[in-house]
């Protein structure tokens, strides 16, 4: 699958290469803030676990992966959005209704970066067959909300989410 350039950013799929910008983002406490509590990433995790759960869903040709997001004006790299299907690593995977993530770096926030992205996507998959999108983050993680509000999704629940790598309350957000 290819994700044409939006307004203002560029989207490419993210491989194993891609580890030290990975590893780049998870270094600012603030962007963790919402995803473990402000714990750094350790590149070890990166290679060990984050690099092997990316592979366990990455498909190119629907879609699924991190898209590493690029401005274009300045070609910098500033953050990802992920796809794959809702709940993957639960015991309930959905195929047919699609996760949507996102991780910016702190200088990139507050230009609508996210949305715009989120929504690119979201719209690339769309074209593809996919109706059903998905969202989730911790339930004081009100900038998330509000780009999930912008995609089209509605608050559905919260739930104690659980797998092997995250444990928490998460609000899930759904397209109607």
């Amino acid at each position: 699958m290819h994700i044409e350039n939006s307004e203002r950013l560029s989207y490419h799929f993210v491989t194993n290469d891609d580890a030290d910008f990975l590893w780049e983002i998870d270094q600012d406490e603030s962007v963790m803030r919402y995803i473990n509590g402000g714990k750094k990433t350790s590149r070890e995790d990166i290679d060990n676990i984050m690099l092997p759960r990316l592979q366990a869903y990455a498909n190119f040709a629907l879609g699924w992966g991190i898209w590493r997001v690029e401005e274009l004006s300045s070609g910098e790299s500033i953050g990802w959005v992920l796809v794959r299907p809702f709940g993957f690593f639960t015991n309930d995977p959905q195929c047919d209704n699609i996760e949507l993530g996102w991780r910016f770096k702190r200088k990139s926030w507050g230009n609508g970066f996210a949305t715009e992205a989120a929504m690119t996507v979201k719209e690339a998959l769309r074209e593809l067959g996919t109706e059903t999108f998905s969202a989730i983050a911790d339930p004081e993680n009100t900038a998330s909300s509000a780009v999930m509000k912008k995609l089209g999704m509605e608050y559905l629940y919260e739930v104690d989410y659980k797998d092997a790598v995250y444990e928490g309350k998460v609000a899930v957000y759904s397209t109607p």
